[in-house]
């Protein structure tokens, strides 16, 4: 009997996300937050985090089917936490129910993590040619840790709530 090896992450199709216009119009997100140190996350606490927040949503089925489309955003409100955003279908029972609403803009990169403010200024260029102006930052990285070693990419699409 053969065993298929459960795919950890999905694969990343960066044309889907690269300089595309989103408008979310309370778009559902469950949210979570782990501390932080100087916008350093401790990777033991957001796995947990994360992991249960994805069981909540699993239990209520409220994760989209398409494993491509569940987005699980990071932003970081100060140097000593971290919120994370995990899109869900429907409301989520015992979880802190959010929403987004806004006109966001993505770009796709591949780099580390300490990279994010690099991205962030080149983002910034990106907003100014288009004379838009972002509000907040969110980041999605498509890979765990474990699945950008394996790819050889570590890649993330910024998300830049604009400002209205």
């Amino acid at each position: 009997m053969q065993v298929e090896k459960q795919e950890c992450c999905p694969k990343f199709h960066p044309e889907k996300w690269n300089e595309k216009t989103f408008h979310w119009d309370r778009k559902k997100f469950i949210k979570g937050s782990v501390p932080t140190f100087f916008h350093i996350p401790f990777p033991p606490m957001i796995g947990k985090r994360i992991t249960k927040m994805i069981k909540l949503a699993e239990d209520s089925k409220s994760l989209s089917d398409n494993r491509e489309d569940i987005l699980v955003l990071f932003t970081d409100p100060h140097a000593f936490i971290s919120e994370i955003y995990i899109s869900v279908t429907n409301e989520v029972p015992s979880a802190n129910n959010m929403a987004l609403s806004g006109n966001y803009i993505s770009r796709v990169f591949d780099g580390s993590y300490n990279e994010i403010p690099k991205f962030i200024k080149q983002m910034d260029v990106y907003l100014q040619k288009r004379k838009e102006e972002a509000e907040r930052y969110y980041v999605h990285y498509a890979y765990c840790p474990k699945c950008a070693k394996e790819a050889g990419h570590n890649f993330m699409v910024l998300f830049a709530q604009l400002k209205k």
